[in-house]
């Protein structure tokens, strides 16, 4: 009595295969829902406002000028993402400003002394709508090591903080991640459009 296994002697552990499975069910369609479906294979339906706050937040996210702007020694490791090695243009936030004016990021990169408080926010208020900050280190996060009467013991307490960055320094990687999440949260807000102000024709009632 022949045995089917001796028909084949490379032998596999899966199983013999089962019964094919039916095709799945289509259940017809008349003429208008065939148009409509075809068509809606190429169209994406949306509102103009929508539209708008995307293609203005992607704007945004993928264009950050950070502020040429350093503390302490968190600044050397800023400095280091613009470098060859890193390379933040991959992200589109390598043109350091070297005036607020021109900038909508400040990396507040160090420890933030009494004394420099009042230049810091000065800095942040000058910088134009919107802007967003980032707290590169312990030091300008809660002081780090420096829990005196100098230092401020982090600086929410002089400009709003958008991004915490760990460390002491952190290394450049992190601090190309704080922006990576920067975007996102550049994404994810809902820009502030203000209204479109039509110029009133000379002798209008």
């Amino acid at each position: 009595m022949n045995d089917s296994r001796d028909l084949h002697p490379f032998r596999t552990l899966a199983g013999e295969p089962g019964p094919a499975a039916p095709p799945p069910l289509v259940t017809p369609m008349d003429e208008a829902q065939s148009l409509r479906e075809e068509a809606e294979r190429g169209l994406l339906f949306t509102r103009v406002e929508s539209a708008v706050n995307w293609a203005v937040n992607q704007a945004r996210a993928n264009a950050i000028w950070p502020l040429g702007f350093g503390l302490a020694c968190c600044a050397i490791e800023m400095m280091a993402i613009a470098g060859p090695r890193f390379d933040i243009s991959r992200f589109g936030a390598e043109v350091f400003r070297g005036s607020p004016r021109q900038a909508d990021l400040m990396i507040v990169a160090g420890r933030v002394s009494i004394k420099m408080a009042p230049v810091v926010r000065q800095l942040y208020e000058q910088m134009p709508d919107p802007k967003w900050v980032i707290s590169m280190g312990a030091c300008a996060s809660c002081g780090g090591v420096f829990n005196n009467y100098a230092i401020v013991q982090g600086v929410d307490q002089v400009v709003p903080v958008d991004v915490y960055v760990p460390g002491c320094p952190p290394r450049p990687e992190g601090l190309i991640f704080g922006i990576m999440k920067l975007q996102e949260k550049i994404l994810e807000s809902k820009p502030e459009l203000g209204p479109i102000v039509k110029p009133r024709r000379v002798g209008a009632a």
